[in-house]
């Protein structure tokens, strides 16, 4: 927090008034994080590769992946690691609601890799060193995703008053309160969501793009629902202390990007569990903090089709022993019908925009 102490030379100096301004600090956490993602980069890649954390392709997956074997993975660390930087220098970690986001954030990238400790497994050593792209139990994987969600938010309910409510987009007089039940709603929005960008995490800069534009559009959110008179101006719920999450978005976008930087086609670097978990983890505690779980359906669409186009696969080959697309998740689909990578790629970037201009458009849409 660096910027306290810059900040309380303000009267010495007047042009350090500028650190009170949430946008001021959320651009420059976003230039931190990213400029320091781009130098520290290739030297963490190398080090993936001395290493030989190498990704392993499935056996039946499609044949072009077959010459990404041994693209360096865990790369989601290249991303939280350069974001430490505009947390420590920017961000007011004294906020719970920036606290409570760092806890499922960190907590679900732990959950990609250091489980060894818990149950005798390391979900990307098992995906790298014993060439298993199964990896960690699913059941085991969910338990603690709920447990570090669903008991970060009854602190937040119980202890500093995060509100219960939840509104749907398109109704501003649709709101319900669940009371301690929106612990669990909430875990099951922060576990779906981050379990959906581990199930887009599946080309060259596929999932990276669509979680860039919904974190810039979750941040633009939480600088909204936390400054109380835009929030009264546009009828939506005002969430005090919800601004500061701004320049922690910033800093993961950056992240993000600069990770991008290394990621788009063809990639150096994958960003493996850890950094798909963790960003998903993100996504969804930034949609419950500010209030927009419901509309996460719409921003996250790429998200949840690719989620449901592998939950309609399982339904349908138990049920009836077929499949209803040639491979799942869908962009394997795409890409056994004929269509190119980067086609599918840059498409699914283009709608993820195209969702967040829609989200957007719901403010006035209430």
């Amino acid at each position: 927090m660096v910027y306290h102490w810059l900040y309380s030379m303000a009267d010495q100096y007047s042009v350090l008034n500028v650190f009170r301004y949430i946008t001021v600090r959320t651009f420059i956490s976003f230039f931190t994080g990213f400029f320091l993602c781009l130098i520290w980069g290739p030297y963490f890649i190398d080090q993936l590769k001395l290493k030989h954390f190498g990704q392993s392709i499935r056996d039946d997956g499609p044949q072009t992946h077959k010459k990404k074997a041994g693209t360096p993975t865990m790369g989601g660390w290249l991303i939280l690691l350069s974001t430490i930087l505009s947390i420590v220098l920017w961000i007011d970690i004294r906020n719970p609601l920036v606290v409570g986001t760092l806890i499922v954030t960190w907590g679900f990238g732990l959950i990609g890799y250091i489980d060894d400790y818990l149950i005798g497994y390391i979900d990307d050593y098992l995906k790298v060193s014993k060439k298993n792209t199964k990896g960690l139990s699913g059941k085991i994987r969910l338990a603690g995703e709920f447990l570090i969600s669903g008991v970060t938010l009854w602190i937040l309910i119980n202890h500093y008053g995060l509100s219960t409510q939840v509104a749907f987009p398109f109704f501003k007089d649709w709101v319900f309160d669940l009371g301690q039940l929106y612990a669990v709603f909430g875990a099951l929005v922060i576990v779906g969501t981050a379990n959906a960008v581990n199930l887009t995490d599946g080309l060259d800069g596929l999932a990276i793009v669509p979680v860039i534009v919904a974190a810039s559009t979750l941040a633009l959110f939480s600088y909204i629902v936390g400054h109380s008179a835009i929030a009264n101006y546009l009828q939506i719920a005002h969430v005090p202390g919800a601004g500061e999450l701004a320049p922690l978005a910033g800093a993961m976008i950056a992240g993000g990007l600069g990770f991008l930087w290394f990621n788009t086609f063809p990639a150096q670097v994958f960003m493996g569990d850890v950094g798909s978990l963790s960003l998903g983890g993100f996504l969804g505690t930034m949609a419950v903090f500010t209030k927009n779980e419901i509309l996460m359906v719409l921003l996250g669409g790429v998200f949840v089709t690719e989620a449901l186009s592998v939950i309609t696969q399982v339904i349908s080959f138990k049920l009836t022993g077929k499949r209803v697309f040639k491979m799942a998740p869908i962009h394997h689909h795409f890409e056994l019908g004929g269509m190119t990578e980067t086609k599918i790629i840059v498409r699914f970037w283009i709608i993820s925009i195209l969702l967040a201009v829609l989200s957007l458009a719901t403010l006035k849409l209430r």
